[in-house]
């Protein structure tokens, strides 16, 4: 990729030739280029350049839910926006904010206020932008329900507002956000108050450590439930593979919808063992299982 016009972009930061393990939760090995957007005005310059030289690129937000494969001919971008924290302060009907904020922050506004309904991504390690993209969730619920309107840029750099509705998303995923487009923001409301939340957030929390391996490299469920009969990590624990892995990546003991890296797996391995698993998981249920985790 040329590169040189883009190094010039007042708000982008670009670096080349770099392991990207540390830009994802698993942290796979794999060399690409990683450019950082401070500001919107940045990012929009950016984009519309890419789009002029037929570049491809990805957001990766906090990486996690994603393997990056090809990075030849990719330049991944992480947004690093600033926001007003002020907000933190008190509670408000809704609160807006850039894509970039981490969803961690989110809940820990939550537990000190007991927001109502925020309780549903307890736990998930995600950036607010990248939670509205997967329609991140637990067992307790999904983002998706509580997001207003989110702020997108399209291919030419151009920004509208998306109203959500009732089709807005579905099953980890949104319903709106199309190809080469970006999340830079939304608006998310809340239920109301209750003290009961507080407790609810941090007794989840203990839950998923007790019984996910949150503590260790790994990219969250690797497949999609196809139903609540059929459940991914049980399906994986009922015909054996808990425990099968390759070249350093294992189905988590703890949890058989998680991979974990062991040690210095690449990207590579990980779709090599996701694909061993898809055939295995057909073969025995008669099921097609869905990966959750995207690979780019």
């Amino acid at each position: 990729m040329e590169l040189i016009s883009f190094k010039t972009i007042d708000g982008i930061e670009i670096f080349e030739n770099v392991n990207l393990e540390k830009y994802t939760t698993i942290k796979l090995g794999a060399i690409g280029t990683i450019a950082f957007a401070k500001t919107l005005e940045a990012l929009k310059e950016l984009i519309t350049k890419l789009r002029n030289k037929k570049i491809n690129y990805h957001v990766v937000g906090w990486g996690a839910n994603q393997v990056l494969l090809n990075c030849d001919n990719t330049l991944f971008i992480k947004l690093d926006f600033e926001f007003d924290r002020e907000l933190f302060k008190e509670v408000h009907p809704e609160y807006y904010f850039p894509a970039s904020v981490p969803l961690n922050q989110l809940s820990s506004h939550a537990t000190k206020f007991g927001l109502k309904g925020w309780e549903v991504f307890t736990g998930i390690p995600a950036s607010f932008g990248g939670a509205i993209f997967m329609n991140a969730g637990t067992a307790l619920g999904e983002i998706g329900d509580l997001i207003k309107s989110v702020d997108i840029m399209r291919t030419n750099g151009e920004v509208y507002t998306y109203k959500c509705n009732k089709d807005s998303f579905s099953y980890r995923k949104n319903n709106f956000v199309k190809d080469g487009e970006i999340i830079i923001g939304g608006v998310i409301e809340h239920k109301g108050t209750s003290p009961e939340i507080s407790e609810k957030i941090k007794s989840y929390l203990e839950y998923r450590k007790s019984s996910q391996p949150l503590r260790t490299k790994n990219c969250g469920s690797v497949f999609k439930n196809v139903s609540n009969q059929y459940r991914a990590g049980v399906s994986i624990d009922t015909v054996g593979l808990k425990g099968f892995g390759v070249k350093n990546l294992m189905v988590s003991d703890m949890h058989a919808n998680f991979i974990e890296n062991k040690g210095n797996a690449k990207s590579d391995d990980f779709k090599s063992l996701t694909d061993s698993l898809k055939q295995e998981l057909e073969r025995y249920t008669g099921l097609a299982f869905e990966l959750e985790v995207k690979i780019y």
